[in-house]
């Protein structure tokens, strides 16, 4: 570390005692990938110097923050209660200082379909998509639906649920056929599916931080799966998708990307950390699929690989954040 890492790296231990609780697990389909996330960050964390722990948000969590006052608390929970906003409003109604979005900031990019609509105000550009909830596709009769979705949306479609990550659920829709049981898979994973049109070409992910001087885009990760399709498995498993960090992008594309990643984080109100995935098409223009305020961090995770090709220290990244929330005077 440098002088000035040296003395930021006191203030912060004395601001927290050095102490960090990293939020993992949880009992969403993604607990496993949250556990994975959550060992990288505290071993990055401790890598720093910090006093770092990890600990499941179950029933004895809010026993153990109590007993630990003067903590931060970090965050990587994914899918519902760790991306939806309710462990971070349970942490603000505490008193915890913790990384990360705010409740309804987190709400609102949980929420794929409310999501576009926001980034679409700010002049983003989104696929065409309708959320379709399991009751009313049910009630007013699935074939006609269907049929009428194919016949607005075209083909191919991406059948996906409307809240969750991992690509659990997801599924492209290349033939009618297809379509009812790709409905189906995705309702497994929430109430409410999203259809949306499939837009062709480059799939990029871009990681923003923000550790107070306001919020910086990371390179462009660029995704290239093993069978065109980017599922829990290409995500998770090493060896099945090939990463280029930064993307290869022409430099005034790449900037253009970079700046979509910016609009999204700050027109959904987001703080600290966000990862926004786009389709960058023939013509260059970025096309915003969601955003997500808890990325993965695991071995093969997006967020990670973005750091090291800005080339940062991803334990000095984490540390910075931490920072940046221990020094808030209250959320």
């Amino acid at each position: 570390m440098s002088d000035t890492s040296v003395s930021r790296h006191i203030d912060t231990a004395a601001t927290t005692g050095g102490r960090v609780i990293v939020l993992a697990g949880g009992l969403s389909h993604e607990r496993d990938v949250s556990l994975r996330s959550g060992g990288r960050v505290v071993d990055a964390l401790l890598d720093t110097g910090l006093e770092a722990t990890l600990r499941d948000a179950d029933a004895g969590l809010v026993g153990a923050l109590a007993a630990d006052p003067g903590a931060t608390v970090f965050p990587v929970l994914h899918g519902a209660s760790g991306e939806d906003g309710a462990i971070r409003a349970v942490l603000e109604l505490l008193g915890v200082h913790y990384v990360g979005s705010r409740p309804g900031a987190c709400r609102l990019a949980f929420d794929k379909a409310i999501a576009k609509s926001v980034v679409a105000r700010a002049g983003l550009r989104t696929p065409e998509a309708l959320p379709l909830a399991s009751a009313t596709f049910r009630d007013l009769g699935a074939p006609a639906l269907l049929d009428a979705l194919v016949d607005r949306l075209g083909l191919p479609l991406v059948v996906k649920p409307n809240s969750g990550g991992s690509a659990l659920g997801t599924s492209v829709v290349r033939d009618r056929d297809e379509l009812p049981a790709a409905m189906v898979g995705a309702y497994a994973y929430a109430d409410v599916v999203l259809v949306e049109q499939f837009v062709t070409g480059t799939e990029v992910a871009v990681s923003v931080v923000d550790t107070g001087q306001g919020p910086i885009a990371l390179p462009a990760v660029e995704i290239e799966a093993d069978g065109g399709i980017y599922d829990y498995a290409a995500r998770y498993t090493a060896g099945r998708t090939e990463f280029f960090a930064p993307a290869r992008l022409e430099p005034e594309i790449a900037e253009v990307v970079a700046e979509s990643a910016v609009i999204a984080h700050r027109a959904l109100g987001l703080r600290d950390l966000s990862r926004t995935d786009m389709i960058v098409d023939a013509a260059g223009v970025p096309w915003f699929l969601e955003v997500n305020v808890s990325p993965g961090m695991t071995e093969t995770s997006l967020t990670p690989q973005a750091v090291r090709a800005g080339g940062l220290d991803l334990g000095q990244v984490c540390w910075d954040l931490v920072h940046a929330a221990a020094g808030r005077p209250g959320d």
